[in-house]
């Protein structure tokens, strides 16, 4: 008999009826009720069209059935389309991971639904099913070894941040943002169970490496990412000492930085001129006091100041923005290493746009699409405000300026330093990956803002910020939940019971208790 020997549960919970619930299992089963509510009970909610649906439906076998779906953009959420019966002529104009789950949800719908109609709760179902169990890594990740009351209070603010109508919405579009919620949250989850030793380290490696490759393939702008996750998970290969696992994590970076350098080198030269485009009229000569000296710099005719916050779409535009004249006079000569270099040697401009970029970094729903059905009877436009508590008090509370973010970004590094410097005093590599994954993170959700002002100035600039918005919430969750946790300290062992002799030479006992 072992006498005053009290050991502490690795995972916290509260038994109902018989049934242990864990803060990650009452997380994500809050995630899809609500989820549920949301996107599967009358009325329908999701996201309207703002015109960009088209990029990717056609070439996955759908296309507008609705007589009048041109007069719904922006205004009312449209829930079915058609499917191509016959040949489908139309080329793929974006090359993205996004289709594979089109074509799931389109094979989903064929078996239980209907073979010519798709209706697009069927890939809505897809990605709450995924979104569920990503929330659930997450919250296990980070409530490991707390007590049952800080682990519940962790879940409730999971449940407050990541269960905000404001992001499942995304779920029932084709916006891709959908798809880099899921595998953005997956990324910071995995990553974590690495750092906590919780589960099969190969396991959790290749879902941190197949949500990175869908993250970074899933839409053009984020090539940046699999390039930032691969430099900052090669120092994985130290927390286990076996070859294998070394030589999986290295091809594993390498295969995360191919798949980032491929899709930069994949965009399309249509998408590559109306960034371009914005990224000049919306960007360089919007900000500049004076449009015909900035257009100078770049050697570019002073006449194209008259370009100044047009937009590629202007029904009416001052130019053919598809001419070859624009092109060789107007997008030959610039690129986005030029406009980078501009605002380097502009900063008053650079800060101006940065904090243009910093009003709307927080907005998680875009203000110019609606939710609801026309059938509903909402007004154009219409917006739910179902659970959307957290997206609303970001929105209004969260400080404007740039700054903020520097600062933010500051001091949490700063918050986490300590521990990461005492996991390298102890070469403590798994204490480490805490703040990698935190840095790699911020680091991603800051290529959003920079990818956004620099490629296309602040044309439809809320959404393409969208992955700066995911990243600052999950530190901010993460930073949260050490706060409820009792601190941020890095170690990871079992506290030490009140034993004449040490815990591990009880093998029976440990073998039920270590990480």
């Amino acid at each position: 008999m072992i006498n005053n020997l009290e050991l502490t549960s690795t995972r916290p919970g509260i038994t109902l009826a018989g049934f242990r619930i864990t803060p990650a299992f009452a997380a994500a089963f809050c995630v899809l009720l609500v989820t549920a509510i949301s996107l599967f009970t009358s009325p329908y909610i999701g996201m309207a069209d703002n015109g960009d649906f088209y990029r990717i439906i056609y070439s996955n076998g759908l296309y507008f059935n609705a007589p009048d779906y041109d007069s719904q953009y922006f205004g009312y959420f449209v829930k079915q389309f058609g499917i191509f019966q016959y040949f489908n002529e139309n080329s793929t104009m974006v090359v993205s991971s996004q289709s594979l789950f089109i074509k799931l949800a389109i094979f989903v719908n064929k078996l239980f639904f209907s073979r010519e109609v798709f209706d697009i709760r069927f890939q809505a179902a897809i990605y709450t099913l995924l979104y569920v169990a990503a929330v659930y890594l997450l919250v296990e990740a980070i409530t490991l070894k707390m007590s049952p009351k800080r682990g519940m209070a962790v879940a409730a603010l999971a449940v407050f941040i990541f269960g905000d109508t404001g992001y499942t919405n995304y779920f029932s579009s084709f916006f891709g943002e959908s798809l880099v919620m899921v595998t953005m949250i997956l990324v910071f989850a995995s990553w974590l169970l690495l750092y906590r030793k919780r589960y099969n380290d190969y396991a959790m490696l290749a879902i941190l490496l197949i949500s990175t490759l869908i993250l970074t393939t899933s839409k053009q702008q984020n090539a940046p990412v699999g390039m930032v996750i691969s430099l900052l998970s090669i120092p994985l290969v130290l927390i286990r000492r076996d070859k294998l696992f070394r030589w999986v994590t290295l091809l594993s970076a390498g295969l995360m930085m191919f798949a980032g350098i491929a899709t930069y080198l994949n965009i399309s030269k249509e998408f590559v001129n109306i960034n371009q485009y914005h990224a000049m009229t919306r960007g360089v000569l919007m900000e500049s006091k004076n449009p015909e000296t900035a257009l100078g710099s770049f050697g570019i005719n002073e006449q194209y100041a008259i370009l100044k916050e047009n937009t590629y779409y202007d029904q009416y535009g001052t130019v053919d923005v598809k001419s070859e004249l624009l092109d060789k006079n107007f997008y030959s000569r610039y690129g986005f290493v030029s406009i980078l270099t501009y605002y380097a040697s502009h900063p008053n401009e650079l800060g101006s746009i940065l904090d243009t970029a910093a009003e709307s970094a927080y907005k998680i729903k875009p203000a110019a699409m609606g939710n609801y059905e026309q059938s509903a009877g909402k007004e154009f436009r219409a917006q739910s405000h179902f659970f959307s508590l957290y997206s609303t008090l970001k929105e209004k509370l969260a400080p404007r300026p740039f700054a903020f973010i520097l600062l933010w970004m500051a001091v949490t590094i700063g918050v986490y330093m300590p521990s990461f410097v005492r996991s390298i005093r102890t070469r403590d590599f798994r204490g480490m990956q805490r703040l990698l994954v935190i840095l790699a993170t911020m680091l991603v959700g800051l290529s959003g803002i920079v990818v956004s002002i620099i490629g296309a100035g602040d044309a439809d600039i809320a959404k393409h910020e969208f992955l700066f918005t995911l990243a600052f919430d999950l530190i901010i969750f993460q930073t949260a939940a050490s706060v409820i946790g009792r601190g941020i300290s890095s170690r990871r062992s079992v506290p030490s019971a009140p034993s004449a002799r040490p815990l591990k030479e009880y093998p029976a006992l440990n073998k039920g208790v270590g990480m």
